[in-house]
């Protein structure tokens, strides 16, 4: 098929590459010309495994392109996978998906499918459908569909070949039958991935019940993490005897400093948002909410109750990116301790695999003082980070800082205290070197 996507983030260049690998002609559209520049030099905006190998491998079914003018007019499907940030009261901002719907009204020619695989409010598709069908040039037959993913940075290229479903919500039988044979690869050998088909409303909700199911177990075990403080039990035996139940399982069971990243967080506040449009407030995405706001900066409650200031002080924060294996700085915890860090006097020492750039861009845009922002020093490996600093942060549970030698920390730094958000080492073998330290639950 003859498929264009709107949007090469995430979403849209994944599930662009991955439909090219099943056969598929596919042009990818982006306003940004150096990204597209980029694209077509085979290399990936993103930080993603896996993602750069298929953009080669299929680069003869692949095109990157900004005019999505020439890319919209003859296309069979194209794919709205754009961004949907929050608004300040936490609802979705639609504005990208709307500016790519009108776009394809002004240019569209011939019949087409156009696939919504934003994240957006209910009934959304509804309201495009109604704008598409008055605003097309006549005689086009158009459908809307609604196709939610479910990727998860660092994983999202096997999260997509071999997702765990697809959800495709329709309200006509050609657009579901052409659904039907665009993915028709995926379902089978090697992939083997379940097809679900149901209305449109239902796969929109579909998408936010399954995200904030994931962040309410979230915010849940981390509530449960921070009980055990309390009472003396260790949250790792906890969540084991907990996931062998097979109607809890055990994933999602991992306490730490809560969730991050593109999902998660806006998800939880625009489906809150949208139950209180309908007055029937969902109390638990409420209380989710809330929980994740204060786990994020716990590491740091704990650290500033242990010193009476950190004026002058110098603070390594290891790992900036919300999780291990991307990029993405999105609701990232290490931002909320850093400034913290900052407005307490300290200097700070970070460190990330491969995040620092795209760190220096987000605290630019939360701190524009470029006075504070010359605290921060960026080092390139551990050792460098932590000497001479009397704390240091853990934010990110990247390999490198997993697989440390624990014994650097009295031999490196000016006095050892470890504030650990992701309960990267063993209590038994930070026992054995006698030193302070902090971690989640246990």
């Amino acid at each position: 098929m003859k498929i264009v996507i709107a949007g090469t983030g995430y979403v849209g260049l994944v599930t662009g590459v991955v439909l090219a690998n099943t056969g598929h002609n596919v042009t990818c559209v982006d306003v940004d010309q150096k990204k597209i520049d980029l694209m077509n030099s085979g290399k990936s905006p993103i930080y993603e495994e896996g993602l750069e190998e298929l953009m080669v491998k299929n680069k003869e079914r692949l095109n990157y392109t900004t005019d999505y003018k020439n890319a919209y007019k003859n296309a069979e499907v194209i794919f709205i996978g754009v961004a949907t940030p929050e608004h300040v009261d936490g609802s979705a901002n639609l504005d990208y998906v709307y500016e790519v719907v009108k776009q394809i009204a002004e240019n569209l020619e011939n019949d087409c499918i156009v696939v919504i695989k934003s994240t957006v409010p209910i009934g959304t598709n509804d309201e495009i459908e109604k704008y598409l069908k008055e605003h097309v040039k006549e005689n086009i037959q158009i459908s809307i569909v609604s196709n939610p993913e479910f990727l998860a940075q660092g994983t999202a290229v096997k999260d997509t070949l071999y997702a765990s479903r697809i959800v495709v919500g329709t309200e006509d039988e050609r657009a579901k039958e052409i659904m039907r044979e665009l993915y028709e690869p995926l379902t089978k050998e090697p992939y083997n991935v379940p097809y679900i088909s149901m209305n449109r409303k239902s796969a929109e909700m579909v998408k936010y019940a399954s995200n904030d199911f994931l962040a309410l177990k979230i915010s849940y075990i981390n509530e449960i993490a921070n009980f055990c403080e309390k009472v003396g039990a260790n949250i790792e035996d906890v969540t084991k005897g907990m996931g062998y139940d097979p109607r809890i399982g055990n994933k999602f069971l991992k306490a730490g400093i809560g969730y991050g990243g593109s999902c998660f967080p806006k998800d939880t506040k625009a489906l809150h948002w949208l139950s209180r449009k309908f007055e029937a407030e969902l109390k638990t995405v409420r209380a989710c909410i809330e929980v994740n706001k204060l786990q994020k900066i716990r590491m740091y409650t704990k650290l500033k109750n242990d010193f009476k200031s950190l004026n002058g002080e110098n603070v390594a924060v290891l790992g900036l990116t919300f999780k291990a294996g991307t990029d993405d700085m999105r609701e990232a915890p290490s931002i909320d301790n850093i400034e913290l860090l900052l407005d307490a006097g300290a200097n700070v020492h970070a460190y990330d695999p491969i995040g620092i750039e795209k760190f220096k861009t987000a605290i630019a845009n939360r701190i524009p003082d470029e006075t504070v922002q010359k605290r921060i020093q960026y080092f390139d490996n551990i050792d460098a980070t932590i000497k001479d600093c009397v704390a240091v942060m853990i934010m990110t549970e990247w390999p490198e800082i997993v697989n440390y030698d624990i014994k650097n920390f009295k031999k490196l730094m000016k006095t050892v205290a470890i504030y650990d958000g992701r309960n990267c080492y063993s209590l038994e073998e930070i026992k054995k070197e006698n030193v302070k330290y902090e971690s989640i639950g246990r």
